[in-house]
């Protein structure tokens, strides 16, 4: 079974439609690439009760890992860490270990732009107060730095609302630690592009393939209108092997397209080879 994830995205900006949340689908995506499964996203705004309240309600369905993006910056609606603090039932005290994160990036920030001295104001010191227990994460290309909590099987990770910085953070400190819990489980996908025949032609044959091979996901997506009808039939696994999970979406995709095939339409695979 995939080890499972939720994903909180955090951000008055995504809820009234000002930025696209490009972070939950990066997210998304790297983290089905590992084999593990993403089994829900929320959205919430900047707000201490939000960010708990969805936290909490992630916790109770017993996900191994929990990520959030955005609200870890300087100003005054960065609220995650206070959130997760509520959560959890602690405080959010100055950490020495981010204090040094977030000086040591203010010194080269100085450097680079010869400015002189910086001053570590409270609204550079508020990247730096975290809730007690969690771990920083060094933030390679920005200034706030990530955290993780653990809580018994789970594992929470703050990410930064910057994509360059998220992706960063992610690759540097959850990266190994994903594919660690992940083991020997690989995602595989591949699609098979439908021409001439319509979405509701195919349906019943996607459940009939589906039911004999149950560990296929197999997802429509109409690419054409009505009287020109095109489909891509999106097909995918996670197994314990490549080996298997080449195996299983073969057969899946030999199935559907002799079925295309019978009912006049032709068929085009695309992905990864088998």
């Amino acid at each position: 079974m995939a080890v499972g994830v939720e994903i909180i995205s955090i951000g008055n900006e995504l809820l009234i439609g000002k930025t696209l949340n490009t972070n939950a689908h990066w997210l998304a995506k790297r983290i089905t690439s590992l084999g593990l499964k993403v089994n829900r996203i929320t959205v919430v705004g900047d707000d201490v009760k939000q960010i708990a309240e969805s936290l909490k309600e992630a916790i109770n369905r017993n996900p191994q890992f929990i990520l959030t993006t955005g609200g870890l910056g300087p100003t005054f609606d960065d609220k995650t860490f206070e959130g997760i603090a509520e959560a959890f039932k602690c405080e959010v005290k100055v950490d020495p270990r981010a204090s040094k994160m977030v000086r040591e990036k203010y010194i080269e920030y100085a450097q680079e732009m010869d400015c002189g001295k910086f001053e570590l104001t409270p609204a550079r010191m508020k990247m730096a107060t975290i809730p007690e227990g969690a771990e920083p994460l060094s933030n390679p290309v920005g200034t706030a730095p990530g955290i993780s909590i653990r809580r018994r099987e789970l594992a929470v990770f703050a990410l930064p609302g910057v994509p360059s910085e998220m992706k960063a953070i992610f690759e540097e400190s959850l990266l190994p630690m994903l594919k660690a819990a992940a083991g020997t489980l690989t995602y595989f996908e591949m699609s098979l592009f439908v021409s001439g025949i319509m979405e509701s032609e195919i349906a019943p044959f996607i459940d009939n393939v589906m039911h004999d091979n149950p560990h296929i996901y197999i997802k429509s997506h109409p690419l054409g209108a009505e009287r020109k009808p095109k489909v891509e039939l999106h097909l995918s696994t996670t197994a314990k092997s490549v080996e298997t999970a080449k195996k299983r979406v073969g057969r899946a995709l030999i199935q559907l397209t002799e079925i295309v095939e019978a009912k006049g339409g032709t068929a085009r695979m695309s992905g990864k080879n088998l």
